[in-house]
């Protein structure tokens, strides 16, 4: 039986089952959005669902940075609503 496929997190860093982590997607046409099943097509990035990983993730650019786009502020603040949400 082969092991849970690990993921590390954007916010923090920590490797994680992909199980416990919230994937964020680059869609092939540029749109970012929260992929709640993990299987949307596009460039992917996962954070654990916590309000310190979260907010280090959409703060400091490192959420844009693993998905290799720019993300305006206000669809940034869209994605935060949505991963904070995700998490509960």
């Amino acid at each position: 039986m082969s092991a849970a496929p690990a993921r590390t997190c954007v916010g923090c860093r920590r490797a994680s089952g992909k199980d416990e982590l919230l994937r964020v997607v680059r869609s092939p046409s540029g749109v970012v959005t929260l992929d709640r099943a993990g299987t949307a097509p596009g460039r992917g990035a996962y954070v654990h669902p916590e309000a310190s990983c979260i907010e280090r993730a959409t703060g400091k650019g490192t959420l844009a940075r693993a998905l290799g786009t720019g993300v305006a502020p206000d669809e940034l603040g869209r994605l935060r609503d949505e991963l904070t949400q995700g998490a509960l």
